[in-house]
């Protein structure tokens, strides 16, 4: 088994070198704690997903700050070159009520895809709230996801429409890059009580094709390919309370999926996290995953904290590490615990 050891390459969609350029020593990242970007101010991209442009990352996630105006939703966009210092870039979205959800409309776990093929951004995200014909107290009615596109990683995203994908209820969603560049999304259904695998259309301003539903109640996905196997992680349905996360293997997509095991010890509860990607980084001598997690205030949303780990991961097994601070050396790949 690789122990604390995955990093991808580049992907367009989810690599992370977490050592500075030039040979400088790899920066420290501290699991839990407040992460302050270049203004000092707490990095807000929560529920978030990360691409890498040439040799800069960007990391997008929903801005819960608190002196946003109440009455929009916003998608923080951050660049990095060591994935430890994180600069704003834009508040990419500043969206009022885009198709009269109502007051109470939710705009979630945004998702950053670059279509070769059309030069554009496409930006998926979970939209929900009350439905005219629901109960009032359901939040999480419209069960949909949105669309927004821009011509630059950190322009202004226009919306472009909502929709239920496959017309299926869509709730938390995920996104994979396979390493042959096709990109999936990945959503869970609770009247099917299980999530999908899709594929996005070419242009990626659809969803295709189903490509598997993992019969299992679970939200929060994410996926790696790693050493010939797919890993699916996912959270429990408990809202915003954590709880211990599972995960699942299959050799294609298509599965068959193995049964769901637990990632860490579960009176933990995943350490008080809820999954939201997992990032698979190469280097010379190590290839690591990264287990990237929300750990969620609900009182205090624009709070809430990162936890992000190095799994122990390969032959079928995962399992993520009691959280503590440690480094990635960009060019070997190896991650460290910091003693």
């Amino acid at each position: 088994m690789n122990l604390l050891r995955f990093f991808p390459p580049a992907l367009m969609l989810g690599s992370i070198l977490l050592a500075a350029p030039g040979g400088a020593a790899p920066q420290t990242i501290k699991p839990g704690e407040t992460w302050p970007d270049d203004r000092g101010r707490h990095v807000q991209a929560h529920g978030g997903g990360i691409i890498k442009l040439g040799d800069t990352y960007f990391w997008f996630g929903e801005d819960r700050s608190e002196d946003n105006d109440p009455g929009k939703r916003y998608v923080a966009c951050y660049s990095s070159k060591d994935l430890a210092h994180w600069t704003f870039r834009n508040q990419v979205i500043k969206l009022s009520d885009p198709e009269n959800f109502g007051p109470k409309w939710v705009l979630e776990r945004p998702k950053v895809f670059y279509n070769e093929k059309t030069k554009k951004f496409v930006m998926y995200m979970h939209i929900d709230g009350p439905s005219p014909t629901s109960d009032p107290r359901n939040g999480y009615a419209l069960a949909r996801v949105g669309i927004a596109t821009c011509d630059t990683v950190d322009g202004d995203y226009q919306y472009l429409k909502s929709f239920r994908p496959l017309g299926l209820e869509s709730r938390d969603i995920g996104q994979f890059i396979d390493d042959d560049g096709s990109a999936y999304l990945v959503f869970e259904s609770r009247p099917k009580r299980g999530f999908y695998i899709a594929r996005l259309s070419d242009d990626y301003l659809d969803v295709e094709k189903e490509v598997c539903f993992i019969r299992s109640p679970l939200e929060g996905g994410a996926i790696v390919h790693y050493d010939g196997l797919y890993y699916a992680i996912g959270s429990r349905l408990t809202g915003w309370a954590p709880n211990a996360n599972k995960y699942a293997t299959a050799p294609s997509l298509s599965g068959p999926w193995t049964e769901f095991q637990d990632i860490a010890p579960p009176e933990t509860k995943t350490y008080g996290s809820q999954s939201t990607m997992m990032i698979k980084v190469a280097g010379a001598k190590a290839t690591t995953v990264i287990f990237m997690a929300d750990i969620w205030k609900p009182k205090t949303q624009w709070d809430s904290r990162y936890l992000w780990m190095p799994l122990e991961i390969g032959g079928g097994k995962l399992w993520l590490p009691e959280p503590r601070p440690w480094t990635l050396d960009m060019e070997t790949g190896e991650a460290r615990i910091v003693e």
